[in-house]
């Protein structure tokens, strides 16, 4: 018997400011199948990333260091 939940349990990054603009993503989706959902948590109903553990790696780094600028 599993008590694993089928339900993705989504966490705002710690990056996201107050603004709306926020980023979720599912750590333990992540942990368990190797892809990583980010969404834009705006739009809970709306679609999801789904990505590679190296590319959301490379995306949070560009993150960290200013790689993206705001949307105007």
């Amino acid at each position: 018997m599993t008590t694993e939940s089928t339900t993705q349990q989504w966490v705002k990054s710690t990056y996201s400011d107050n603004g709306g603009t926020c980023v979720e993503w599912a750590p333990r989706t992540a942990i368990l199948t190797g892809t990583v959902p980010v969404r834009d948590s705006k739009t809970p109903d709306g679609p999801a990333l789904a990505l590679t553990a190296d590319a959301f790696t490379a995306f949070v780094a560009s993150v960290k260091t200013g790689d993206f600028t705001p949307a105007a």
